[in-house]
Order: structure tokens, then C-alpha cells, then sequence
């Protein structure tokens, strides 16, 4: 049985009220909220001596999380990523987002939804619990049109399992792109980095990026290259390869192509392994995209027990359409219109490996 319970957080700089909410399942397996930003504050669970540790990168306190920058834990959105010059062509009219990394659109913009306070309720069913948040963004908030509602659904299971289910409705048609933005360490020590961990990613192409990180247009084959995945292989291996993409980003950032399976509602994106431990994390989604991103710019950010995280003190597989999208003709379209509706699932599944 999955059980919830809640408490409160603290209140923001403008006095709004934050909760935190908690999932734990039969094998001890907890999943720890805040509804500021719709943020996974801490994700406990067991290596292969049934110890069990925090395994992704946080926060203690609320005045920490309106400090950082790094996206810790939040849902990004309503268009996760990047949008060149924050602005592109819909309906024939010019769309101009704010401008909120250097010259560029990113993550939503310089509120977007990892600094919004979420209004949330709880289910419980058999082997199962889920934690229900949502938010509405007034049209031209950030430059987006429409009055967009976005849900973000955590399902905790006791398979060890976390889906997570998003959806979007608007009443002017619009661009979407929501991710996750959980940064991980399945080692449970916060004083490594993630280096160590070996990745698998179901992908034969990715694409490349300007000097800025933004798109060319020009998917790459993986292979012969270091950001060829498709066997596993250590995070830490190629990342200091002399390639212009990983010097320029000081790691990976990147966007990989993946393909996903019309009969399935989910497609396997890969695994993660962190040999200490012995923990293994399996990610599935619907979306045609995951960004890896290996924490490249983390130095500083506020950390637990009054730390500093480091640069790769964690990493992200933020599952989401292709960046820059609606300035890419030949990109998946992340178009929302007022008939239709946003959805994505993406799976974290927790596991032991001897």
C-alpha cells in the first residue's frame, strides 16, 4: 500500500503558502514533494545493502529553492528548453517570449512554471497513490498566448515505479513542451558526482547545437562519436572529449532523437547504473525527446545541510518534444490548439542490481 501524507513548507517572499507532500510504498520507497514549482524535493530509496538515501539533488529550505537558477526538481513549462531569440511565427503572427537566458527563451521564461505555486489534491487506490497539481497561465504571461491549464499527475506504485502524467488545454492556440527537471545521483552521496554512472540511451541520433545551444536543424548519428550511448557506458568517459559541442557546453546538453512505438503507450528511452550502490533507474515516455544534461553549471547552487552543489553533481534525462521546435519546420510540432489536448507519460522505475 502506497500511503500520503502532507505538512507545511514554509511561505514564499510574497507570503504564499507552500505544502510538501510525501508518497511511500510498501518496499520504503518515498517520493517527496513541494507544490512551488511542482518540485520532487527528495526521492529515497534502497542500494543493494537496503540502505536507503536521497537520490536526487534538492534543497531544505524554500528560500534556497527561490534562489536558484538550476531548475532543481521543477517542472519546466509551459515550453521546457530552448527557443531561439524567444520568438518564432504562429498564425501567421510573431510570438515574442521574454528573453530570459541572455537573448533566448528558456524553460518558460524567467517565471515559468518552476517558480509557481501549484494548487494540488491526492488520490489513494490499491497499490498506488498520486499527487494532483495544477496551475493556469493567463494569456500573453511570459508572451505565450492562450489562458493555458496544465496538470501534473506523480504516481508512486509499489513496483517502485513514478509516472508521471502531464496535460494541457488552451483557448488560443499556443506551444507546449513540459518536462521534469529532477537532477540525479543514485549513488545517495551528495559529496560525488555522477561521473561514475553508467548510461544506456535507446538512441541513434541527436542534435547538434550552435554556440549558443541552440538547434542547427541537423541531426547527427550517434555513431563513432561521444554521445554514442546505445551500449552502456560511463557518464564520465567522453565527457571531457576534445568536441566542440561538449567543450562549449562544458558537458552534455543535448537533445537525443528517439523513436517512439505507435502501439505503445510508452517506449524505453534506457537505464542508468550506479556500480556502488548497486541502484538502477529505467525511464519510458511517449515523448520524442530526452535531454541529457550532466549539470554542467551547477557550481554554487544551494544545497542540503547548507552545502554548495557542484558542477555534475547530478544529471538530468528530461523527457519532452525537441528544443526550438517552433522554429524548426522539420521538428515534431509542439502546437497546442484549443481543441485539442497536451499529454505525456514518462516511467522512472527504481531498482537493484547484484
Amino acid at each position: 500500500m502506497v500511503t500520503v501524507s502532507q505538512k507545511a513548507f514554509g511561505c514564499t517572499r510574497s507570503g504564499e503558502s507552500v505544502s510538501q507532500i510525501a508518497l511511500c510504498n510498501g518496499q520504503g520507497t518515498e517520493v517527496v514533494l513541494i507544490n512551488y514549482g511542482a518540485t520532487i524535493q527528495s526521492i529515497r530509496t534502497k542500494d543493494r545493502s537496503g540502505h536507503f538515501a536521497n537520490i536526487v539533488l534538492g534543497c531544505d529550505g524554500l528560500t534556497d529553492y527561490e534562489q536558484q537558477s538550476a531548475c532543481l526538481g521543477a517542472v519546466a513549462g509551459p515550453c521546457a528548453n530552448r527557443i531561439a531569440h524567444g520568438r518564432f511565427e504562429l498564425n501567421g503572427d510573431t510570438v515574442q517570449l521574454t528573453q530570459n537566458h541572455d537573448k533566448h527563451h528558456l524553460h518558460g521564461g524567467a517565471k515559468g512554471y518552476q517558480r509557481t505555486i501549484w494548487q494540488f489534491d491526492t488520490e489513494q487506490s490499491d497499490g498506488c497513490a498520486s499527487v494532483i497539481m495544477s496551475c493556469t497561465t493567463a494569456d500573453g504571461e511570459e508572451g505565450y498566448p492562450g489562458n493555458v491549464t496544465s496538470i501534473v499527475t506523480y504516481t508512486l506504485n509499489d513496483d517502485n515505479s513514478l509516472d508521471i502524467r502531464y496535460s494541457a488545454t488552451t483557448d488560443k492556440t499556443t506551444v507546449v513542451n513540459i518536462t521534469q527537471h529532477s537532477y540525479f545521483n543514485l549513488s545517495g552521496q551528495p559529496q560525488t558526482d555522477c561521473l561514475n554512472h553508467s548510461l544506456q540511451l535507446n538512441a541513434e541520433h541527436y542534435l547538434a547545437t550552435d554556440a549558443e545551444s541552440i538547434p542547427t536543424g541537423e541531426l547527427v548519428a550517434v555513431e563513432g562519436t561521444p554521445f554514442d550511448f546505445r551500449h552502456p557506458k560511463t557518464i564520465g568517459q567522453d565527457i571531457h572529449t576534445d568536441h566542440r559541442e561538449l567543450t562549449k557546453c562544458r558537458g552534455f546538453d543535448h537533445n537525443y532523437c528517439l523513436t517512439p512505438n505507435p502501439d505503445q503507450e510508452l517506449h524505453d528511452v534506457g537505464e542508468v547504473y550506479e556500480p556502488e550502490s548497486g541502484r538502477t533507474m529505467k525511464v519510458e515516455t511517449n515523448q520524442p525527446g530526452i535531454q541529457l544534461y550532466t549539470g554542467n553549471f551547477l557550481q554554487g547552487t544551494p544545497a542540503t545541510q547548507g552545502r554548495k552543489w557542484e558542477n555534475h553533481s547530478g544529471f538530468c534525462l528530461e523527457s519532452q518534444a525537441w528544443p526550438d521546435a517552433p522554429n524548426q519546420p522539420g521538428f515534431p510540432s509542439i502546437t497546442l490548439k484549443p481543441d485539442a489536448k497536451y499529454h505525456h507519460h514518462t516511467r522512472w522505475t527504481f531498482g537493484i542490481k547484484d
